[in-house]
């Protein structure tokens, strides 16, 4: 007696088999889809969401709850639905001379220490670009080096050597270059310092990438037309690394904007900036409100600027 198949059973398998046939074709099919889903999901759930939550906060008002806000949408007992926005803390940001003066400094210090960034990242990216090839990673591997240290680690380090009776000072003493300690710790001068020393590999690596592209051919057909070193960097080479500069100057001021924990540490509470005062109003004052409208200002004055520099980009790259 011969065994029957199991008919059921084996419906059950080519049915499964189709079905995963026909994913197998779909995600073929719309595989580019799917690749550019994925970052949209990511900046949805980790950028998108956290800023809806801060805006919302920075139109309630400060209470005595927990959290310590009010609501933005309330029901009554008859089922009617409030919602309550108010501005005042925008307005209390906007008119109090303490938030104005610590964007202004907090821009100008981020606006200055990108500037001292390019001014000493642009040499050693173009060094290491003109470097020989067993000196290129070497050199490369020296400027990644500092991110295997935690960055707390490195500020700290700062401190020792910036102190009136830090390794600095006891150099030039003992050197006669100086009588007594140069102040220099909890100063303006070492915020420039950790907050170039920090994010100068920042500016180095997108010029570094973007020089390692150039053709060097246009600086040999340059030099065979007359030009000198000089005008053939400002007239072939600067402008070709013009993307790199934009790159590295973004990675650079956009951090050291909110910058807190390197003028906290290295400036001691003298130099204030914006990060600063984002702790005090939700650590400290417990002032949640009147943070998230800091916070959201601050969004706006690093992001409008880059938005409106993209635009003008882009209508350039058009016309050409």
């Amino acid at each position: 007696m011969t065994d029957i198949p199991n008919a059921p059973a084996q419906s059950d398998a080519s049915r499964d088999l189709s079905f995963f046939k026909s994913l197998t074709k779909s995600l073929q099919n719309n595989w580019r889809k799917i690749v550019i889903l994925i970052p949209f999901v990511w900046l949805l759930l980790f950028f998108l969401f956290p800023f809806f939550i801060v805006a919302k906060i920075s139109v309630a008002e400060l209470a005595i709850a927990s959290p310590p806000f009010t609501k933005l949408i309330e029901w009554t007992d008859t089922g009617i639905m409030n919602i309550r926005i108010v501005f005042d803390n925008f307005i209390y940001i906007l008119t109090d001379s303490l938030y104005f003066d610590t964007y202004v400094n907090s821009l100008r210090i981020s606006v200055l220490s990108t500037l001292l960034c390019l001014l000493f990242g642009y040499p050693i990216a173009y060094g290491i670009v003109r470097s020989g090839p067993v000196m290129k990673p070497l050199l490369l591997f020296a400027v990644i080096l500092p991110f295997w240290t935690s960055f707390l680690l490195r500020v700290y380090a700062w401190m020792g050597l910036l102190a009136d009776q830090g390794t600095i000072n006891n150099l030039l003493i003992s050197l006669g270059i100086i009588d007594e300690p140069i102040r220099m710790l909890y100063t303006e001068f070492a915020v420039f310092v950790g907050i170039v020393y920090t994010y100068m590999p920042f500016m180095i690596l997108p010029l570094y990438a973007n020089m390692e592209k150039l053709d060097t051919s246009l600086n040999e057909a340059a030099a065979d037309l007359g030009s000198r070193p000089t005008n053939t960097f400002f007239k072939v080479t600067l402008p070709l690394t013009i993307p790199g500069i934009v790159a590295g100057s973004l990675l650079v001021f956009i951090p050291a904007t909110g910058e807190y924990v390197i003028p906290d540490l290295l400036g001691g509470g003298n130099v204030q900036m914006i990060g600063r005062v984002l702790f005090n109003e939700f650590s400290r004052n417990t002032d949640w409100p009147v943070a998230a409208a800091v916070a959201i200002v601050l969004l706006f004055l690093l992001v409008v600027p880059i938005l409106v520099f993209q635009y003008y980009q882009g209508k350039e790259a058009e016309e050409r």
